[in-house]
């Protein structure tokens, strides 16, 4: 499904519920939100919006944190 959209698309009606569902899978099994948008061709603010409108709880960033 994602390989088949070209970039700039509209994606709307059923086809954005099957690519969030889609995506949605692939992110709770441990893909980052910047891997999902570099496969499907996407821009990174289109695949956090898809995954916050499918429920998904995002994880955090990650990385170093700061301590006082």
């Amino acid at each position: 499904m994602a390989e088949t959209l070209r970039k700039g698309t509209r994606v709307t009606g059923t086809e954005r519920a099957e690519l969030a569902d889609e995506l949605k899978r692939r992110y709770d099994s441990g893909e980052s939100i910047r891997s999902l948008a570099a496969s499907t061709g996407r821009s990174y603010g289109f695949v956090h919006r898809l995954l916050t409108e499918a429920g998904v709880t995002l994880r955090g960033r990650g990385g170093a944190t700061r301590r006082s």
